[in-house]
């Protein structure tokens, strides 16, 4: 399989999931949806949702091949947490 290069820097890559995700999927997802990954093809706006990321990204690429993927997790800031704790809610 041929490797794709990013076609967009760092911050402009982010940038675009970002307001796709914002603008068109966010008024979509459901309650039960919090804590899932969502797949997101930066270029075409298509995405894909689903509780394991790699079956997310699988799909979408099976529709957008050459896709540029955006992946984040609903409700969430980030789509991993590398070490720490979670948060503990104030009493």
């Amino acid at each position: 399989m041929a490797v794709l290069k990013p076609l967009f820097s760092k911050e402009e890559f982010a940038q675009r999931g970002q307001a796709i995700y914002d603008r068109y999927i966010h008024p979509k997802v459901e309650a039960d949806d919090h804590g899932k990954f969502v797949a997101i093809d930066i270029e075409s706006g298509a995405y894909e949702i689903d509780g394991d990321d790699f079956l997310a990204t699988e799909r979408l690429l099976v529709h957008h091949p050459h896709a540029q993927i955006w992946l984040m997790r609903v409700g969430e800031r980030a789509a991993y947490r590398i070490g720490g704790r979670p948060r503990r809610e104030a009493i």
